[in-house]
Order: C-alpha cells, then structure tokens, then sequence
C-alpha cells in the first residue's frame, strides 16, 4: 500500500534537506528519501571533510617552516589515522545536527533507494530490507553526482582513488598522483604535499584550473611547484598497470614526448557524472540534457508537471551555495515569487593555501566577448597583512565598467581571499561603484584593507562624478 505525502524530494543534499525542512515546517506533509549520505555530499565526503583535512594540513605545513616564525620544534610526525578521526567526528557530529532538523522540522526521512514505478510514484528499496511505495503531489529531484573516471584502458581497474576514498585513508601515499588539475585534484594534490607526500599532478589541458584566466592558472602553478609539486599539463594518459595503493604505473603522452610515470596511489578528480541513470526519469517525462543532466528551465522546473530539479543534477554549478541558493528560488516560487536563476552572482573559492577567488566577469571572458573594462591589479603582498602572517603569494584584480565604475569581476589569490570576496560581492550586488570600496575605511591590518589598494589603483571612471563618490563613501561608512 502506497503512503501519500504532499512533497517527495529524493535526496539530502543542501537545496533538498532545506526545501525539506521548510515544507515540513509549513505544515505540508513532506518525506526525503535517501540512498546513503545523510545531508548529501557536502558534510560527509566534500566539502566540509575535505577542508578539514586540509586544515590538519596547513598546520603540519606550519610546523615544518616553524623554524622561520621562530618556533623551535622536535621530530614531527604524521599520523594518518589521527587526521581521518578528526574528520569523522566532525563528520559524526554533522550528520546528528542533520538528525535533529529532521526531527524538529517533522519532514521523514527515508533511507533508500527509488526508482519511479508511475508519474508520481516511487518504489524505495530500504536499506535496512524490504520496500515501500510512496507517491507524492510534487517531487522534488536532488539527485547529485558522483566522481567521473575516464574510460583510460586500466585505470577504471586500478581502483583509483576518489575525492571519497582519499580522505578515508588512514596512511600516507608514499607516490601520490592526481588525475586532473581542477579544484579537487589542486585541493587534495597539495594537502598531501603538506602531509609529507611526492605529488605529481597530470592536467590534459594546457593549463590548471582550465576555467580561470592564465595569470591566475600560472601563478598557482607556481605556489605549487615551489612546494615542490610536480605539475605535467597537456598530456594524456594511454594506459594504466598496477593497483592504486601498492604499485601503478601510468603510461603519457606529453608534448615532449612518450613518458612513464609510477607511483604508490592514483587519485581521479576529472568532473562528475549526474546520478539520473536508472530511476525511471525518462519514463515520466524528465527529459535529461546531454550528459545525463536534468533539463529544467530558469525556474528549476523540469519538463515533467509538478517536477523540480535542484543542485548539480539540474546543471547548477556544482557548488553547496548554488543549491542552497536554488531552494530559495523554489521556496519562493512555490509561495507565489517569480525568482529564476538568471543573472545571479555565484562566487567561487578553491581551498588550495593561499585560496583563489573568483566573482563575477573574467578578464579573458570579457576579451572574448568584447566587452569593454578597466583593469586593476595588484599584488597580494602589498597588502600588509600578508607581511605579519608571511603569506605574501598572489594578486588580485577587478574588472570595472568604463562607463559607470560598476564592479564587473574581482579574482584573488591568497590569505582569505574567499572572505575578501565576499566584501566585493556585497558591492557588486548593490550596485555601488568601486569607488564605494576605494574610499572605504577598512579596519587595519586586515586582507580585505587590501580593497582600497586595489581599487586606488583605478583611474577615475567617466560618469562617476566626484560628488557621487563623496555620497557612496558617506553612506557606506
């Protein structure tokens, strides 16, 4: 016998479990159902265990130069086991947080897998045995992703490691090589250079972070390899022998020439796949986009009635805030709003040491499609911060509107770059022009002091009249 509730959303990912919460608390009786990771990836194998591993690895980093901070130390050591305990008490501790919501909001939670038997009907295989049949007035589809893995002959049967096994091991690779030069590989490359690992990173295209501009993919290329990382860009991979975790080998094709590579681990971080296989999509009217992503319009609705997709399954970037941010588009328009997701300002940050930032238009994006900007650019340590933290990598830069000093784009590397960022999205939002920032009185010494530098670097901007300035800089202190 089937259970009727108002809202079916399959899976707890970030967009799914508020959308949840909030139904539920608005009294609609609404059920998540769940294949395995309670609050979907983010607090169990992504975003949140990632970083904190990372930050067990800036401060064995720390330790190893503490010498040059003038802190004497003894032998240091590194206990793998340590660093994934850490990780999985706070991992433990997300996942009864997430517990709790449920509870007070009064949304079930179902652990299982569905597939659609009807339109707005679903068989869920319960993980703990048997099964259950529930329909649903409106289903909400925040289904996710997982690790891509070439179809490279060997590697599939080398058992790489993913972004999920990497930070379950309990050892340090003695060899690690990373598949991919994005933000997982340049995340997880580095934290392991700082643990104490020989990394090599292998990128097919001709650069890291093949999105972002060159100056940014050149000067982290450069932190990296000064650490002692070893980056090989435009090279393929032909075949793979061995096994991830005793002994591999990678056969390349570089520019230079043929090349053999081995190490002790391999870990694959080339894209995601959507998690829409399988589950009766196509038979209920959820047409997918090449690729396997959910077609849905600027409303997040899908082409089936009464169907929704968020997050990465529906084509969102793939980040935690961008489905955050596509829950309160549907929240909204299921109240009677008209929010899409056009326009909307989506930020970025890679957690590399010190971090990259990116908001808004990039300098090469604006060449291609001839818009017309100023550029500023300075370097990261002319900020003086970075001289009382000796963290002085990189530079940030700001694209500005020739015609009315609006903010176009904004990019930094180094110290708390993502929270500087956050200051320039606030402006650009807002629509203040840079000299909003320039004449700021920013707390001293802190990164974001760095903004008047940055923006003092501008010359004055045709139709931002000096009075204008005066008003914005009254009003934004």
């Amino acid at each position: 016998m089937a259970t009727h509730y108002q809202n079916v959303i399959i899976g707890s990912g970030e967009g799914g479990k508020y959308l949840a919460w909030h139904l539920a608390q608005s009294g609609q009786p609404t059920v998540v159902i769940e294949r395995r990771w309670i609050g979907g990836s983010c607090p169990n194998t992504n975003c949140l265990p990632s970083k904190n591993e990372i930050w067990s690895a800036k401060v064995a980093d720390l330790v190893h130069h503490a010498n040059g901070f003038g802190v004497r130390t003894g032998a240091v050591s590194i206990d793998m086991d340590a660093v994934r305990k850490r990780k999985r008490e706070m991992v433990q501790g997300l996942i009864d947080m997430h517990l709790e919501k449920y509870k007070a909001s009064g949304a079930e939670l179902v652990m299982g897998e569905a597939r659609f038997a009807g339109a707005k009907m679903l068989e869920v295989r319960l993980n703990d045995g048997g099964t259950r049949t529930i329909t649903g007035e409106q289903i909400f589809l925040n289904l996710g992703t997982y690790a891509s893995i070439p179809p490279t002959p060997g590697l599939r049967e080398c058992k790489p490691l993913t972004h999920i096994e990497v930070l379950e091991l309990d050892r340090l690779p003695e060899h690690f090589i990373v598949v991919g030069g994005g933000y997982v590989g340049l995340e997880l490359a580095q934290a392991y250079r700082h643990f104490g690992s020989k990394v090599t990173i292998l990128q097919r295209a001709s650069h890291l972070l093949a999105n972002q501009d060159p100056d940014v993919s050149e000067e982290i290329q450069r932190i990296l390899v000064a650490e002692g990382i070893e980056v090989v860009t435009s090279t393929q991979i032909v075949s793979v022998k061995g096994r991830s975790g005793e002994d591999v080998s990678l056969a390349l094709q570089t520019p230079e020439g043929e090349r053999n590579i081995s190490g002790s681990d391999v870990l694959v971080a080339t894209g995601r796949t959507p998690n829409t296989a399988g589950i009766g999509l196509e038979a209920i009217g959820v047409e997918l986009n090449p690729g396997g992503w959910i077609r849905v319009n600027d409303r997040l609705e899908t082409t089936a009635p009464a169907v929704w997709a968020i997050g990465e399954c529906a084509g969102s970037p793939q980040f935690t805030h961008a489905s955050l941010d596509d829950f309160r588009i549907i929240r909204d328009n299921l109240a009677g709003g008209n929010r899409t997701t056009r326009d909307r300002l989506m930020p970025s940050c890679l957690f590399t040491d010190p971090q990259v930032a990116h908001i808004g238009l990039a300098e090469t994006e604006a060449k291609r499609q001839g818009i017309a900007i100023q550029l500023a650019k300075v370097p990261t340590g002319s900020v003086l911060r970075t001289r009382t933290i000796s963290e002085t990598d990189g530079f940030m830069k700001a694209l500005i509107s020739p015609e009315d000093g609006r903010i176009l784009g904004f990019t930094m590397i180094g110290a708390e770059a993502g929270e500087v960022m956050a200051v320039v999205q606030i402006a650009m939002q807002t629509g203040l022009p840079y000299t909003a920032l320039r004449d700021s009185v920013l707390a001293h010494p802190t990164m974001a002091e760095g903004l008047n530098g940055l923006f003092s670097a501008v010359k004055p901007v045709k139709g931002v009249a000096a009075t204008e300035a005066k008003d914005v800089k009254t009003s934004a202190s």
